[in-house]
């Protein structure tokens, strides 16, 4: 075989393997899998849903030592306390506000570099001042504390405010 033949080739094979590494690479980082979906969000008899065994999960209600939170407390008005948290969340980086009714707020957070997705959840029982809360990271087994420190950081947003 002529060497010219020979690297192009080795040429091809090398844009080929790029082309690939390129194509796989951007699906991770850049979309969620299917099966990333969230799967058990929302309130349920008056209640958040519980934290997977995973190390990516904090929650107020119901949560064992290792997944618990403490809620939000607020000394406001309901209404008062549903709009300053949505304003804090307005400025929490990379997060927006996808659903919200007069006691519950969803909120989606993504990971600055990788994009991963986590559901922050916020719920406001009528019987008490407090915002229940429940933020998840939809993959991997550990989010090295990221939810636990958004959550504390809205808690301290929300004392500056005085809610």
């Amino acid at each position: 075989m002529p060497p010219f033949l020979k690297a192009l080739i080795q040429r091809i094979y090398k844009i080929f393997a790029l082309v690939i590494f390129l194509t796989l690479t951007g699906s991770l980082i850049l979309s969620t899998p299917s099966w990333a979906a969230a799967t058990s969000l929302g309130v349920s008899n008056g209640h958040l849903s519980p934290c997977p065994a995973s190390n990516n999960c904090v929650v107020s209600q119901d949560g064992n030592r290792k997944h618990a939170i403490d809620p939000i407390t607020y000394h406001v008005d309901h209404d008062i306390a549903q709009q300053a948290l949505l304003k804090v969340l307005t400025v929490v980086p990379r997060t927006a506000v996808i659903e919200q009714t007069d006691n519950y707020i969803h909120a989606l957070s993504k990971s600055r570099i990788f994009k991963f997705i986590d559901d922050i959840e916020f719920y406001f029982p009528t019987d008490e001042n407090v915002i229940h809360v429940r933020s998840a990271s939809r993959v991997g087994e550990s989010d090295l504390g990221v939810n636990r420190r958004r959550i504390e950081q809205i808690r301290l947003a929300l004392q500056e405010l005085k809610i």
